[in-house]
């Protein structure tokens, strides 16, 4: 059984028991996370939703939070010495384990 939720403006295709990378949500770990926004849930048949599915839910218990690796962010202005901007990045995420798809 999967199921296709909507988080962090991205949509994800879960499976129980993956473990998923979402943009930065504020819970602990330990935590229970529901998701609302299902759009899809797969199984013997499929149910779409227009845009959700009403009373779908997906459970998942968090993980850890984290920062991903650095990249590093070069701009410049060719032929002009003195536009260049060095700036490093790392993009926050919270870990989640799916424990439950409920239709």
């Amino acid at each position: 059984m999967y199921a296709v939720i909507e988080t962090g403006g991205k949509q994800l295709q879960v499976e129980v028991g993956q473990t998923i990378y979402v943009e930065k949500l504020e819970a602990e770990p330990g935590a229970v996370v529901s998701f609302d926004k299902v759009l899809v849930i797969g199984d013997a048949s499929v149910k779409v939703g227009s845009p959700y599915i009403k009373g779908a839910k997906v459970t998942a218990k968090v993980e850890k939070q984290g920062k991903q690796k650095k990249i590093i962010v070069f701009k410049y202005k060719p032929k002009k010495g003195s536009t260049r901007r060095k700036q490093g990045h790392r993009q926050p995420y919270t870990s989640l384990v799916v424990e439950t798809i409920e239709a």
